[in-house]
């Protein structure tokens, strides 16, 4: 080796003189065209050269000392290579170069940067074998089909020395196994052979005119046959632009194409057009392109064939080489399906190479040299560099610690009692202890083994392979002394072990020596010793782990008391500094509405001016009825406006100071009116009663009435928190709109119906009612309750549909679209509704049991508001039944021959019903307008009359 390497050195001298001599040659020439043009160097023009190469050689130094200090930074190495390319050191780039090869894989365009100055300079038939084997280890970093093909091509320069031919097809040869199954740069390499061989076809041709001999023709035969070959082989991998190549082949053929070749062709094809995508996809892509060349490898995968899986994860790689995961997809790949030993080998290699800071590749990397069988000199060279490889973090180095620990204790023999590789392995284990200390904590100021994993695995191994219990207790004192003692797990480790190989005096001990120095779990460490004294120990042993687990375990209640108490007071005083925070936030958020509520005051002034007026000059106002009579009516102020038609009893107005006050308070407080202030009031309307989950509801409800006209604005009202409030404003640009959209009122939106109304000022308007609720008794509904919250509207209906016609079911719920377990159910007529009453009442449904009655809502009015006081008497009843009344179904219990004409219901405006008192025939009402009583006679008459 020392005479190879002064062989090298003696030719890199004979180059860079040779180089040198050139360089002088060519300054001599460019001088003497200088002085033969009459152009002259001035001296400012040598200073400016002096200086800036100045600059560039301290620029190399400088790059030299930080190699020196750090050799394996990347960017550095291509730095100085450029510099020095740019300055023509030719000896000092070599040397560049070589250190870095040696260091990192290069890259495709820094090999043939490099060949190609190689090339140039050894032009010289005796220095080829040099570029033949820099060519070697540039075809080795990563499949490159450029590298491939100006091998070739270099090689054919050789093919005139003797075996020069069979050279050239042997790198050819291993080009085609190597990338001949690149799907866009595998054509030029078939072509650059097939070249090859036609011009070899034309040399042993013979001259036109002249009949070849035997030998000559077979000759020919032969060559002719080679070409055929490669056509055909070509013409079975699928390629880019393999149509032209099919028709390449059927020009040049003079018998045309065989069966075989074209079935094969059109397997290829088809293949081809599969990848077509993914191949397009790599052509549009921008680096790194991962995702693309992803999803082409698990297409690969998919389809199973080795050689195309091979080539798409080598084409990833040379793009992504310093992506650690897909090196490990691709070794991982290599050692479950392939196994060859020489790809499998070489390309862990190379991904350590790639990225020699990640160790999972280094572990991968030593399990597969003694899968593989390697020779142990080499694993231990492979672990000796994964040591030097500069790892991220502590952890990292326990496990490629673990790994060759492994791999020791795997060569030993333990049936012998001393041997040459158990020494190994011990010797290993105390080394990697003194490296986790020396280096590692050093190096990242912690240590990367703290449960002191390796230290038990020696113990073990101590304890159950050499039977030397003893170095395994020793070992476990050491783990204790490492800050591991407190842990409940590390001493049951250590009890487990002594249970296995030692005896019950230690067992007994180091369960003592638990009880006392265990801080996480305590109580599982006594209960181990008190278990282990019920199975092993005398009564002594026995009363003598009682005292010691309790007066352990009450010293740690004790100790637990304080630290709760202790607690509990840090609790307590961030809970008060938290209220004097939530008091100090809500004072200066009253001030802010205090002030917020005199603008928006000051702002309503003259609306409240006018309620002022009106119940300062005349509390009462006097209206003509249609009798004539003239009645007063007096209206009660509210905090939220009037109070219906008629005050209660004994109602006094406030007086006039004490209006003022309570005004100033309302404007203080209608920052709390969520309703925006409203330009033109005919041109828009109210939408309430939607869901609160309303996820847009501006959107949604601007979509829902952009069929009733142009919208000029929708003003949905949230909450101080941001939550929609359930109701919102759409104003329209025309009033001609607002009918349209009134039409809309009870559309359900998310399984609620939605109320739709004109938008009134009811401070200007107190007597108006949006709702029309039917308060008259519904005979042809149902209102069913105590159904389970998971009851759907199709399977109510599913129960409902065998008792008659269902016209429609309606399930109740509260805004947020949580159901009330209510439900209302509307039949054809009142006798289906009255046999669903009858069948259904009481009905288990779920575990749940219903009760079903015929739809009578209550009146809704003034006085069913919340907060508002409700009269002494009942001004008109809900419902005016017959003699004998109604169940709690309403189902009435008379005969229908029996039942009293009603007069027909009328309805007022505001949604309430008042049903006239009914009279039955041939019964007359008295003067005070009650119902006389019907005799037996009466009842006769009646049923007679039937």
């Amino acid at each position: 080796m020392a005479a190879s390497s002064n062989a090298e050195k003696t030719q890199l001298q004979d180059m860079e003189e040779e180089d040198a001599g050139m360089e002088e040659r060519e300054m001599e020439s460019d001088e003497e065209e200088e002085e033969g043009m009459g152009i002259e160097n001035t001296d400012d023009e040598e200073d400016d050269t002096s200086e800036d190469e100045k600059e560039n050689e301290a620029e190399i130094q400088r790059l030299e000392e930080q190699l020196s200090i750090n050799a394996f930074d990347y960017n550095c190495h291509v730095d100085l290579i450029k510099l020095l390319k740019q300055e023509g050191e030719l000896f000092r780039l070599r040397k560049a170069r070589q250190k870095m090869s040696e260091l990192f894989p290069l890259t495709e365009e820094i090999w043939l940067d490099w060949l190609k100055d190689e090339i140039r300079l050894t032009e010289e038939e005796p220095n080829r074998e040099k570029v033949y084997d820099l060519f070697e280890r540039a075809t080795k970093d990563y499949i490159c089909p450029d590298i491939w093909l100006e091998y070739a091509q270099y090689s054919i320069g050789g093919m005139g020395s003797p075996g020069g031919i069979d050279k050239v097809r042997s790198i050819f040869e291993r080009a085609m196994t190597a990338v001949g199954l690149h799907m866009t740069k595998g054509q030029m390499l078939w072509e650059a052979y097939r070249e090859f061989e036609n011009a070899i076809l034309s040399t042993v041709q013979p001259p036109p005119g002249r009949i070849p001999n035997p030998e000559e023709q077979e000759l020919v035969n032969t060559q002719v046959e080679r070409i055929h070959t490669l056509f055909r082989r070509q013409l079975a991998i699928p390629l880019m632009e393999m149509e032209t190549t099919y028709a390449e082949y059927e020009e040049w053929s003079e018998q045309g194409v065989a069966d075989t070749v074209v079935h094969q062709y059109k397997k290829a094809l088809q293949q081809m057009e599969k990848c077509r995508a993914f191949e397009e996809s790599l052509l549009v892509s921008e680096p790194p392109k991962l995702a693309e060349y992803q999803a082409y490898i698990d297409f690969e995968l998919k389809e199973g064939d080795p050689p195309r899986i091979q080539i798409i994860f080598e084409r990833a790689l040379a793009e992504n080489c310093l992506v650690p995961d897909m090196w490990t997809k691709f070794t991982t790949y290599l050692d479950r399906q392939l196994k060859i030993k020489d790809l499998v080998l070489s390309t862990h290699e190379r991904a350590v190479r790639n990225c020699p800071w990640t160790m999972g590749l280094w572990k991968s990397y030593l399990l597969a040299l003694e899968r593989h069988g390697a020779d142990h000199q080499t694993v231990s060279d492979v672990f000796e560099k994964a040591l030097n490889a500069g790892f991220i973090q502590a952890t990292d180095y326990v496990e490629i610690w673990q790994a060759y620990l492994d791999y020791l204790r795997r060569r030993v023999d333990f049936s012998k009692e001393s041997s040459k590789e158990l020494e190994e392995l011990r010797s290993a284990f105390s080394r990697s202890l003194d490296y986790m200390k020396q280096d590692v904590e050093e190096r990242f100021g912690e240590s990367g083994d703290p449960s002191c994993i390796i230290m038990q695995i020696w113990a073990k191994i101590e304890a159950l392979h050499c039977k030397n219990i003893q170095k395994a207790r020793e070992l476990w004192d050491s783990i204790m002394t490492k800050g591991n003692a407190k842990y409940a797990n590390m001493w049951l480790e250590y009890y487990n072990l002594e249970r296995s190989y030692g005896d019950p005096v230690h067992c007994r001990k180091a369960l003592h020596r638990a009880v006392q120095c265990t801080s996480d779990y305590p109580e599982h460490v006594c209960e181990v010793l008190l278990t282990f004294e019920r199975v092993e120990g005398s009564l002594e042993d026995w009363d003598l782990a009682v005292q010691k687990t309790e007066t352990r375990l009450n010293r740690l209640n004790e100790q637990r008391a304080k630290a709760a108490e202790k607690e509990a007071n840090l609790a307590r005083q961030e809970e008060e500094r938290s209220e004097q925070r939530r008091k100090a936030k809500a004072d200066k958020k009253a001030q802010k509405k205090v002030q917020k509520g005199t603008r928006a005051g000051e702002k309503r002034k003259a609306e409240q001016d006018d309620y002022q007026d009106a119940w300062n000059e005349d509390s009462a106002s006097k209206r003509h009825r249609g009798n004539g009579d003239q009645t007063t009516e007096e209206h009660m102020e509210t905090e939220t406006g009037l109070f219906g038609r008629n005050a209660p009893p004994g109602y006094k107005p406030a007086p006039p100071g004490a209006k003022k006050a309570q005004q100033g308070a309302a404007a203080t407080q209608s920052q709390n009116d969520d309703r925006p202030e409203l330009r033109n009031d005919n041109n828009s309307v109210f939408i309430s009663n939607l869901t609160y989950t309303l996820e847009e509801p501006e959107a949604q409800l601007r979509t829902m009435f952009e069929t009733c006209g142009p919208i000029k604005q929708v003003r949905p009202v949230f909450s101080n928190k941001g939550n929609f409030k359930g109701y919102c404003y759409v104003q329209f640009e025309s009033p001609v709109s607002v009918p349209e959209a009134l039409k809309l009122d009870r559309r359900e939106v998310e399984g609620r119906p939605m109320f739709v109304s004109p938008c009134v000022d009811k401070n200007k308007n107190p007597d108006f009612k949006v709702f029309k609720y039917n308060t008259s008794m519904e005979k042809h509904k149902i209102f069913i309750s105590g159904l389970p919250f998971s009851c759907t509207k199709e399977q109510l209906e599913e129960i409902c549909k065998s008792h008659g016609t269902i016209k429609d079911v309606r399930l109740v719920t509260y805004r947020s679209g949580k159901p009330k377990g209510l439900a209302y159910v509307e039949f054809a007529n009142e006798t289906q509704a009255s046999q669903a009453v009858l069948k259904m009442d009481g009905m288990d449904l779920e575990n749940n049991k219903i009760s079903v009655a015929i739809s009578n809502p209550p009146r809704r009015n003034m006085m069913d508001k919340p907060g508002s006081s409700k009269p002494t008497t009942d001004m008109m009843p809900r419902q005016v039944y017959g003699s004998r009344g109604r169940g709690r179904t309403q189902l009435s219990l008379l005969p229908r021959s029996l039942h009293r004409q009603s007069a027909p219901v009328s309805k007022v405006e505001n949604g309430t019903a008042a049903e006239q008192i009914p009279a039955t025939a041939g019964a007359s009402a008295d003067t005070a307008g009650e119902t006389k009583a019907l005799s037996n006679s009466d009842f006769a008459r009646m049923l007679l009359n039937k």
